[in-house]
């Protein structure tokens, strides 16, 4: 009998990771329970007074007691205002009525064996994981669309589709700090950026551009890379999908899909320019009114109803070409079944939502963030070392705080001051923070939309827990990491600029 190979080491510890991770409660009870044990931790840090001095303000931060009078009071008057106020579940609910129609018409199905028959074989992880670095453009909604799409797709291939889930999410989640175009959360960066470095220099701006060109190669690097731990290392040690999900099955295209999907681009085309005619001209209707800027506008703040109309329209006019949607109950029966998947959902964000509130009241997070960049800060670390300890603690941090731009609102006005003082322009100090911010989302349940993924790797088999996500994306968290700082190492060598006006020094 012919002996199975040995698995490596890696292999060994990532089954570990998986096993232990699976074996947790279900991912509402541990999100329940990690709830208690912020509260548990709130009694003791406050308790024992562990405080941090805000950088900005130079107040006293000191942690909130969830246990006292009133944070019980707190917790029970905001219980509800958690629940309904976690970002994920409204962008969810209302991205999936127009899903909820581009699916049950059967678009979607059509689409991705339109995707399936004529793409390369070879092309289609890169496409997905490029994808995922492009779908920043578009906020949060590649967490939505493209981590589900991309399991459905390699599944239709008879691949697994939890690899297909891990590309597009270490384009969407993993390459979060790189893009090839500028999106929502570069002004707000920048923004920050602007505020630190005025501390040392009071007329200075820094750009919303002024990463582009790191970014761009690093969107670049995060396809190859996470093209390669996909179908190197993450699908093989998946090995054959024996679930029972039912798999979309492959055949070509009827005549009467064809002319549905024709229709249904034409469609999309028009919801396109009728949104592009909103914000391109100098007077449009979702410009900013105070500044006809386009980034810090209504377009963008509502963009989520632009995903809802970009998949309905289309998702309308393919079902009334095809006859899967004849009259108004068909519609409404597409978006209700779409819904009724979510239940189990609905219960995890509920969970999930006090985890994250409570952990954000307590003032636990910003403690963490002001004590770990002061620790780094008194190391006196310079040049490279000061830089890789910088990417390697805001990785650290992002496993407490999930928001890009509440990190950044802590650590830029120590880093930035601190980097600019030792010759480094705020352009590398932010470069690094977006590095570090990135690495560690696929592996942190703090990230808002941890939850989603959980859901949608359930819906192929019950087993596929947080330990499978865990595992799965560890891969890519070490190697984005290894890889994304040693880029940045060598660019710090070369000695060009990271954007435009913004070089590496002062000078």
């Amino acid at each position: 009998m012919k002996e199975k190979p040995q698995k490596s080491l890696f292999a060994r510890s990532l089954d570990q990771v998986e096993i232990i991770g699976n074996k947790l409660p279900h991912p509402a009870i541990l999100f329940l329970l990690l709830a208690l044990f912020v509260m548990a931790l709130s009694f003791i840090a406050h308790y024992f007074d562990y405080t941090a001095l805000h950088p900005i303000t130079n107040e006293t931060i000191h942690p909130r007691n969830l246990l006292s009078f009133e944070g019980v009071r707190w917790i029970y008057t905001n219980i509800v205002k958690n629940f309904i106020s976690f970002p994920p579940l409204g962008l969810v609910l209302v991205v999936m009525v127009g899903l909820g129609v581009a699916e049950g018409s059967g678009m979607f199905g059509v689409l991705i064996r339109s995707l399936v028959l004529s793409a390369p074989k070879s092309l289609i992880t890169a496409s997905l994981v490029f994808a995922g670095v492009l779908s920043h453009v578009a906020s949060e909604a590649g967490y939505v669309i493209l981590v589900p799409l991309g399991a459905m797709v390699f599944h239709a291939l008879g691949r697994h589709p939890i690899a297909g889930l891990a590309a597009a999410f270490s384009g969407v989640s993993g390459g979060f700090g790189s893009n090839f175009l500028i999106g929502s959360v570069d002004p707000i960066l920048a923004g920050l950026s602007t505020s630190a470095a005025q501390i040392i220099i009071p007329d200075m701006v820094v750009s919303p551009v002024v990463n582009y060109y790191f970014m761009f190669v690093s969107g670049i690097l995060i396809v190859i890379l996470g093209t390669f731990v996909t179908d190197r290392i993450v699908e093989p040690r998946l090995g054959k999908y024996e679930g029972n999900a039912e798999r979309l099955v492959i055949e070509e295209l009827k005549p009467l899909e064809k002319k549905g999907l024709k229709w249904a681009a034409v469609s999309m085309f028009a919801v396109v320019i009728l949104l592009a005619l909103t914000i391109i001209p100098e007077n449009g209707i979702l410009r900013n009114p105070k500044d006809q800027s386009v980034l810090h506008s209504p377009f963008f703040e509502g963009i989520v109803i632009g995903i809802l109309l970009f998949f309905l329209v289309p998702g309308l006019v393919y079902g009334i070409i095809v006859k899967t949607i004849k009259n108004d109950k068909d519609l409404i029966n597409h978006i209700t079944k779409s819904m009724s998947g979510l239940g189990g959902y609905i219960v995890l964000v509920f969970f999930a939502a006090q985890f994250v509130y409570f952990f954000n009241y307590s003032n636990l997070g910003i403690i963490v963030a002001v004590k770990g960049a002061l620790g780094l800060k008194s190391i006196g670390l310079t040049g490279i070392p000061l830089i890789a300890g910088f990417v390697l603690l805001s990785a650290f941090i992002n496993m407490f705080m999930g928001s890009a731009s509440a990190k950044w609102a802590i650590m830029a006005p120590v880093f930035v001051p601190m980097f600019m003082l030792l010759d480094y322009h705020p352009a590398l100090t932010q470069a690094a923070f977006r590095i570090g911010d990135s690495i560690t989302n696929p592996i942190t349940p703090m990230m808002s939309y941890f939850a989603l993924i959980v859901t949608f790797a359930q819906r192929y088999s019950d087993k596929f827990g947080i330990g499978t996500i865990i595992s799965t994306m560890l891969p890519y968290s070490i190697i984005f990491g290894l890889f994304w700082l040693a880029l940045l190492i060598v660019w710090m060598f070369i000695g060009i600029p990271l954007g435009p006006d913004g070089p590496l020094h002062l000078n």
